[in-house]
């Protein structure tokens, strides 16, 4: 296929970070109306690829041809000039303006230095009914849903004349209606001449919705396969370079022998979770799941320390466990959050840095932190976790996303680890990685560390727990505890569908709700 047959043709791209070669000789093809999925391991080069042709970092080698011309895109304004824009996962919407003030943000009709409000409102309904979106011109964006946010970003490109679309994990923060109403905007604007480069970890979504799938590994393109040779079993062999073992996905749950560490008891908090009971034991990883709304991640920042409780109490062996993070941090808890890039590390700082910052109290002396030893746990971490690039002065916001994550992790295994929460371990992240993150989990239980890992994603559950809890309207539904549990039971137990609870309690009979896992 010759460069002028495609919308978008990279060629031999090649891009180096502190003399570390992130990707070489890369070449990526998009022709006109096709969805293109992209996808690769968390440091395979997907994001760097994207941030090259979006102008954010400059090429050291290579060529780009769009629409069958050689561009030089050194900025975001000229990849918009060229027709592409991007949808990241963190939309970039004013909540407080509407759908048509966000969409003409900047370039709104007028004349004399006033705004023809009329004529933009008109201009983007118009947009709207072309593309038979379930939207109004009129409505303000903080009382949308996400996905109709999502809308609003993908008008936003259409607006400029956009006629190829990067959608970055679009569905991450969607539940499964509203990822329906998407994949039903990507089949219109593929039948509108609209291109796609669809970014995702979701295999069934890659195999959904794609016409063609690029797959990186260690910033190489290994293979580009049209939709009726994306098998699950080839594409994770060509991600990762290997054959996962097929065991590993299930587990045998089984009730714990070990002593007990931390537990809680009859913990609530008015309006969040109510008269919450259970118990941890060493070297155990109980799995928390349930539905939207249910109380978990709460649960956990409450035993962090990050968020006050209103009655009940946590025991860490045996005694009272009170005090803000600090002082739950010095007696061996750590947590990696939920919304990692926020809460998780500072994207500014180097991976050593990210590293050492729960830590300081160990590499300070006299208030002057020790340079050496923050050197020593940055590369002892980049080894440990084999953290890409292997280089412990980049800065994390740098990194892909299961990258991060092992950094978020990293900070915690430098200290005298005893208890591990874990809120959405692997949300965003490749199959590879994940199977580093849960590998890493089981070798600290191994070594004794108590985990508890809060996730959304059922075969994750099933997959690493030994125990699982059901959370459903901020009380545990169910427990499972021993044999063989499958994600339909973890699923019925949390829409209320189910038989007697771990306590002999009945659960509740309503109807299979469509809510997506938290």
């Amino acid at each position: 296929m010759s460069e002028k047959d495609n919308l978008l043709f990279m060629k031999g791209i090649e891009k180096s970070f502190s003399g570390v070669k992130v990707l070489k000789n890369v070449d990526l093809d998009v022709t006109k109306g096709e969805v293109h999925a992209l996808m690769g391991e968390n440091g395979a080069g997907k994001s760097t690829l994207i941030k090259i042709l979006t102008g954010i970092y400059p090429k050291d080698g290579g060529q780009i041809f769009y629409n069958g011309k050689e561009v030089s895109i050194e900025s975001r304004h000229d990849a918009a000039a060229c027709g592409i824009a991007v949808i990241y996962q963190e939309l970039s919407l004013i909540p407080t303006l509407t759908v048509a003030q966000n969409v003409m943000l900047g370039k709104e009709p007028g004349k004399f230095g006033l705004l023809r409000r009329r004529e933009m409102y008109r201009n983007v309904q118009e947009l709207i009914d072309r593309y038979d979106f379930k939207l109004k011109a009129d409505a303000v964006v903080e009382i949308l849903s996400i996905a109709q946010r999502q809308t609003v970003e993908i008008l936003k490109a259409l607006s400029e004349d956009a006629s190829l679309i990067i959608m970055d994990e679009p569905t991450a923060s969607l539940s499964a209606r509203e990822a329906e109403l998407l994949f039903g905007i990507i089949e219109q604007l593929r039948t509108k001449g609209v291109s796609v480069l669809y970014i995702s970890h979701r295999l069934e979504e890659v195999f959904r919705l794609s016409d063609r799938l690029t797959i990186l590994r260690d910033g190489q393109k290994v293979g580009v396969l049209k939709k009726n040779e994306i098998h699950p079993e080839e594409v994770i062999r060509m991600m990762i370079g290997k054959d996962l073992n097929i065991a590993s996905v299930s587990h045998n749950l089984r009730k714990p022998e070990t002593e007990k560490v931390l537990e809680v008891r009859r913990l609530c908090r008015r309006g969040v979770f109510n008269d919450i009971s259970f118990a941890v034991h060493k070297g155990e990883i109980l799995g928390i799941g349930g539905l939207v709304g249910s109380g978990r991640t709460e649960v956990l920042r409450c035993i962090f320390g990050a968020d006050p409780y209103e009655s009940g109490e946590i025991l860490f062996e045996g005694k009272p466990l009170k005090g803000a993070p600090p002082a739950v941090i010095q007696k061996g808890f750590g947590l990696i959050p939920e919304d990692r890039r926020t809460q998780g590390f500072v994207p500014l700082l180097s991976v050593e840095r990210n590293v050492a910052v729960a830590s300081y109290d160990q590499l300070t002396k006299l208030g002057v932190v020790s340079s050496k030893k923050e050197r020593h746990i940055g590369r002892k971490a980049v080894k440990k976790l084999d953290i890409r690039p292997a280089n412990p002065l980049l800065q994390v916001g740098n990194l892909s996303g299961g990258n991060q994550q092992k950094v978020v992790l990293g900070k915690w295994l430098m200290r005298d680890l005893k208890v591990l929460l874990v809120d959405e371990a692997t949300a965003g992240i490749d199959v590879g990685a994940k199977d580093e993150i849960y590998r890493l989990l089981e070798e600290l239980a191994a070594d004794g560390v108590l985990i508890i890992v809060v996730s959304s994603d059922l075969q994750e559950l099933l997959r690493v727990s030994t125990r699982i809890l059901v959370f459903r309207k901020g009380k545990i539904f169910k427990e499972f505890n021993e044999g063989m549990v499958t994600q339909e039971d973890i699923l019925r137990a949390a829409s209320g569908i189910s038989g007697v609870d771990a306590e002999g309690t009945e659960g509740s009979q309503n109807g299979l709700k469509q809510d997506r896992l938290e």
